[in-house]
């Protein structure tokens, strides 16, 4: 057998249309959704996800504006930007480019973030919340295989879900999200002894490691969706994930690609909950001019 691509490419630019017409009807509305990004330092990877964070937004009809500092820049000044950020009436959401430099307190600067402009979903109160399942603004990345799952008809409930990392921004939230679904969850880290053991019993396999092509087809049981995270720049310059995909295609039943797997339906939730928080703002006021009638 040879597993069903699911494509995030194709997944993301429906989306990225919906978003398209949902800020239209907001901006008839006088309301144009905004994105405020900060970026600290000259990291590569980041200013090229920014960029395309950018180009989605202009796509989409998303305002959209970029704040850079350098990689030895003040947390306080960063702090000030965010505030201000805060209090911007053109802005709906922020997001905070991670990493950050060392000297940098991401639990602080994430922290700083308006709740009702924490579209990354990183705040701790939106952690929280999505504890309890009412998450208003759920992590980018965990979100977008949600909705790769749903789109492909993917059954979550009563299924054995397997997570290989346990990082805040996807394996812990991954989990949380599963779970509100109705899977039995298993997060396996570095620690795990046995890891194979785990990873065969999945009948959802979610890695993000960070390790390419750690994830082998004698890990897998026939017929296991296997959605890849991480995304390697290997020597020769090719991208891998961190599953040997060739190879566990011949036994999943579904596969997301590196590239063209989940790294697309992230900037595609990014707009989605940028758009959300504008919308929000948006019928607390009309309910305020309502009431003030």
């Amino acid at each position: 057998m040879s597993a069903v691509i699911i494509d995030g490419k194709i997944i993301a630019k429906a989306l990225r249309v919906e978003c398209r017409v949902r800020a239209e009807q907001l901006k008839c509305k006088g309301m144009q959704p905004g994105l405020a990004v900060i970026i600290v330092g000259d990291n590569q990877a980041s200013g090229i996800y920014v960029r395309n964070k950018v180009r989605a937004c202009n796509e989409a009809g998303i305002y959209s504006e970029v704040h850079e500092f350098p990689d030895s820049a003040d947390q306080d000044k960063v702090l000030s930007c965010i505030h201000e950020l805060n209090t911007n009436s053109r802005i709906h959401g922020i997001l905070v480019q991670l990493p950050l430099p060392r000297h940098f307190e991401d639990k602080k600067i994430i922290g700083s973030i308006g709740v009702e402009k924490d579209v990354d979903g990183f705040h701790l109160n939106n952690i929280g919340a999505l504890v309890t399942g009412y998450a208003v603004y759920p992590p980018c990345t965990p979100y977008g295989v949600m909705k790769m799952l749903e789109k492909n008809n993917i059954q979550i409930e009563g299924q054995h879900a397997v997570i290989v990392g346990r990082s805040n921004i996807v394996g812990k939230p991954m989990a949380l999200m599963l779970l509100e679904k109705g899977a039995t969850v298993t997060i396996c880290t570095s620690k795990t002894i046995n890891l194979e053991e785990h990873t065969k019993r999945a009948d959802i396999l979610v890695v993000a490691t960070g390790k390419p092509r750690m994830i082998t087809a004698k890990m897998v049981k026939l017929g296991v969706t296997v959605i890849d995270v991480g995304i390697n720049r290997m020597p020769d310059g090719k991208l891998a994930g961190d599953v040997d995909f060739d190879a566990v295609r011949e036994k999943a039943g579904y596969i997301t690609p590196v590239p063209g797997g989940v790294g697309p339906m992230t900037i595609a939730m990014l707009l989605c909950n940028t758009i959300e928080a504008a919308r929000r703002i948006q019928s607390e006021i009309m309910s305020k001019n309502n009431t003030d009638k």
